[in-house]
């Protein structure tokens, strides 16, 4: 039986966070950067484990959005991963009620960039695909980001979003969205 475990990056221990990052690396084939782990710290992780074998994570860090004028207090869902041999059996939506409650709990949206295989889990749990245009605010101001807007998700929770209308997230080094 997988029991869960949400727990904010500060009081995870060094073998904790070497596990998560070990579990990435396996779960995304090696494709998995320095920059992409740095992203998914400084919020809430959702750990599932086995007994001792750690087989599912997923994060949720706070980012700002900005839309129609509004900087949104943001979830953004980072680094969700399952063991390979894990896979199929459920515990990505595990991993998502922990994230979800999280987001619910404390942010006016929720928002993630799916991979294609991805997109199903996140589509069958109300995440709705953004289907306006999205921008990154970045040093040099207002920039879009031609490409990215088939993988953003959204998940409102008391944001009014405007379909169609323009979604700009805030700068950071690696992946944007």
């Amino acid at each position: 039986m997988a029991d869960v475990r949400t727990v904010h990056t500060s009081a995870l221990t060094g073998g904790e966070l070497r596990a998560i990052r070990e579990l990435l690396d396996e779960a995304f084939d090696g494709e998995f950067g320095d920059e992409d782990f740095e992203h998914a710290l400084g919020g809430m992780h959702a750990i599932v484990r086995d007994g001792d074998e750690l087989v599912a994570h997923g994060a949720v860090v706070m980012r700002r959005v900005l839309h129609d004028g509004r900087a949104l207090r943001t979830g953004y869902v980072e680094a969700v991963a399952v063991r390979p041999d894990r896979r199929r059996l459920g515990l990505g939506g595990v991993v998502m009620d922990a994230l979800e409650t999280v987001i619910r709990g404390g942010y006016e949206v929720g928002a993630l960039s799916a991979s294609d295989d991805g997109a199903a889990l996140y589509a069958s749990r109300g995440w709705q695909r953004w289907t306006g245009t999205a921008s990154v605010l970045a040093p040099d101001g207002l920039t879009p980001t031609p490409g990215e807007e088939d993988g953003i998700h959204l998940l409102p929770v008391t944001a009014q979003l405007t379909p169609g209308g323009d979604l700009a997230c805030d700068w950071r080094g690696g992946d944007l969205w």
